[in-house]
């Protein structure tokens, strides 16, 4: 089966929770991997999501340690929302 990663950074503005995180994440950009497989038996090429991760800690952050850490789509997408409305 075909599979590929699409690379994106999203931005908060403001301290935002991660599940399985005792302590909200500081505001910055992030670098996040969607993991998509092809769909076959279609006439047209069309992709799934089968993954996303977000990439700890933020781009602009010093630390030696990075990690990549599983997040449903829907959780990124309405943490940027609410993000996006405090600001």
């Amino acid at each position: 089966m075909t599979s590929r990663t699409t690379n994106t950074v999203v931005r908060f503005k403001s301290a935002f929770p991660l599940p399985g995180f005792d302590q909200p994440q500081p505001p910055g950009e992030y670098r996040v991997d969607h993991d998509e497989e092809a769909l076959e038996g279609t006439s047209q090429i069309a992709w799934r999501r089968v993954a996303t991760f977000i990439h700890l800690p933020a781009i602009t952050a010093s630390g030696a340690t990075q990690q990549m850490v599983p997040i449903e789509p829907a959780l990124l997408q309405a943490s940027l929302e609410l993000d996006e409305r405090q600001s």
